[in-house]
């Protein structure tokens, strides 16, 4: 599965988030260790954090919903900071944001439900970006699609044990990825687990 010698390999558990500094030119593995686990993304320029990854952007610099390898990932400078070469599932999400304290309260009226909003803050403290704006994430393996009516229908991922995307540093970058904490809906397919990040070079 991966290509380079290992730099660095971190764990994120369940309901948790964590971030790592990638530099030019190495590769960043998301590995969903159990199947079924979405995870949210952000990625920062690392040389100047007002860039970021941007969904709403690489939507309009892809001219598509959906992502494949080759794809830039693309910030809201409208350049690529990072390249999706491998992907062994074919289905994600950069639609929806991060879920959040709102969303629990507002729609399961709960008010401590661990969230990815928080969890994506909280592992950019490592880096002092705790405190930016947090953009909206890419969901790897979130599994959605428009219906007859272009509504959206959420189902349980396809992502099995070990799948993965692999994304190359085009610069220096910060990325944080949350074990999406979604387990009241079909999302994780109602249980959350560990995701995996490895870093090659």
């Amino acid at each position: 599965m991966r290509n380079g010698t290992l730099i660095e390999e971190i764990i994120v558990p369940a309901y948790e988030g964590r971030s790592a500094l990638v530099r030019k030119g190495q590769t960043l593995y998301i590995i969903d260790v159990e199947g079924k686990q979405v995870g949210d993304f952000v990625c920062f320029n690392a040389g100047n954090p007002d860039e970021h990854v941007s969904p709403v952007h690489m939507r309009a610099s892809l001219s598509s919903i959906r992502l494949k390898p080759g794809d830039g990932l693309y910030s809201n400078y409208r350049q690529p900071l990072m390249q999706l070469t491998h992907d062994t599932v074919g289905r994600h999400d950069f639609f929806f944001p991060a879920c959040d304290y709102y969303r629990y309260k507002v729609d399961f009226g709960l008010e401590q439900h661990p969230n990815c909003h928080d969890n994506l803050q909280r592992a950019l403290q490592k880096y002092n970006l705790g405190d930016q704006e947090l953009p909206d994430p890419i969901n790897w393996f979130m599994n959605n699609a428009l219906d007859d009516n272009l509504d959206y229908v959420i189902e349980e991922p396809l992502s099995k044990p070990g799948d993965y995307v692999a994304l190359l540093a085009l610069t220096d970058v910060i990325v944080a990825l949350s074990s999406c904490s979604q387990d009241l809906a079909p999302v994780n397919g109602f249980k959350v687990t560990p995701l995996l990040m490895q870093i090659t070079g």
